[in-house]
């Protein structure tokens, strides 16, 4: 299966169409699961339990509320993708994760003192001729882990776009197991502003105020099968229109913080089983689930014949490739709309 997502929003730009390649990986829960380690580490992270053994780690005015802490929709748990990119004059490599469902850009800092960051590259301020200290400390979290940072600003460069004065975070405390186990360094938010936190510009409009691209639109091709090097491709400025057949259709941003748009409802075997009056979803490159309402997912659970596992999981025995759910305004599109500008999400299958 081939998948594109596309994203556009309209500026009239003079620039270049920049690709940047994608590795595909093995997911972190994957990889829990193989190694039997899955069921043990959800009771390790549970935000309740998360949140009490990490709570004297965090400052008090970011420190994470026990017993309330909220889980963002976006789980790097699940995320099977990832690209290069460079920080800093002269250039620091890291490898990043380019998510639609968040807004800020992370790599760990030279000054981390998780285990986290021993087993990734971490960037050196000191050694950038380019890097601005920003000086106020954030705390970003997530389904499966919580990280403490400070802002900064640096030369970023996405394959051959160079672009100044890039807002970004330095973590310096990853606490929990999720980032030690992630192939990636970092993550690379292409959300909306209002989803930003610490005031960050994210990447994607730091790119279309700069004037560096063609068009101001970013797609993605998402290769499945055994070829992980060649994993697909994030494409800045442009669409490869030779990677897909049919027709683009766009649906509307129906709210500007992660790409988020309207369902008319969810069917199964022909029949509206969900969402019968419609519901909102987001469009996520983040991650490779589909997440829904807990008591909406279990009854779905329950019409698909799958049986629960002992990590939380409902397991389903696959027998062939008899496609039995559609949801009606899910497989093309979403449109984004600013007052600066306006713009689309577009995903084909097949």
């Amino acid at each position: 299966m081939r998948v594109i997502l596309l994203a556009v929003v309209y500026i009239p730009f003079i620039m270049a169409v920049e690709r940047v390649p994608l590795i595909r990986f093995k997911s972190i829960k994957k990889q829990l699961k193989e190694k039997g380690e899955l069921e043990e580490f959800w009771r390790n992270h549970h935000p309740d339990v998360f949140a009490r053994r990490y709570l004297h780690c965090f400052p008090a005015d970011i420190a994470l509320s026990v017993g309330t802490a909220a889980e963002r929709l976006y789980d790097y748990m699940n995320a099977q993708y990832y690209g290069v990119v460079s920080v800093g004059t002269p250039p620091q490599r890291f490898t990043v994760v380019f998510d639609t469902g968040s807004s800020n850009f992370w790599v760990p800092s030279a000054y981390c003192i998780s285990e986290a960051c021993r087993v990734h590259q971490k960037f050196k301020s000191f050694k950038s001729d380019s890097y601005e200290h920003g000086g106020e400390a954030f705390s970003l979290q997530y389904g499966s882990g919580q990280l403490l940072g400070i802002a900064g600003k640096d030369t970023l460069q996405i394959s051959n776009i160079s672009i100044k004065g890039q807002d970004f975070g330095e973590s310096v405390f990853e606490p929990g197991a999720t980032f030690v186990l992630a192939h990636f360094d970092g993550i690379l938010g292409l959300g909306y502003p209002s989803l930003a936190v610490a005031n960050a510009l994210p990447v994607f409009d730091s790119i279309m105020n700069q004037n560096l691209i063609e068009e101001p639109i970013f797609s993605f091709y998402l290769k499945r099968g055994d070829d992980t090097e060649n994993g697909g491709e994030l494409i800045l400025g442009g669409i490869d229109h030779s990677l897909y057949k049919g027709s683009i259709h766009w649906v509307p941003v129906t709210e500007k913080s992660y790409w988020q748009i309207h369902m008319n409802n969810i069917k199964i075997q022909g029949r509206v089983a969900f969402c019968s009056h419609g519901c909102e979803a987001i469009v996520d490159s983040g991650t490779s689930l589909i997440a829904g309402p807990s008591s909406q997912i279990r009854r779905l659970q329950g019409y698909i014949g799958a049986s629960p596992s002992n990590t939380g999981e409902n397991i389903l025995n696959w027998k062939g490739p008899t496609r039995i759910i559609k949801s009606n305004s899910w497989a093309n599109g979403l449109y984004r709309d600013q007052n600066y500008n306006h713009g689309v999400i577009s995903i084909t299958m097949f």
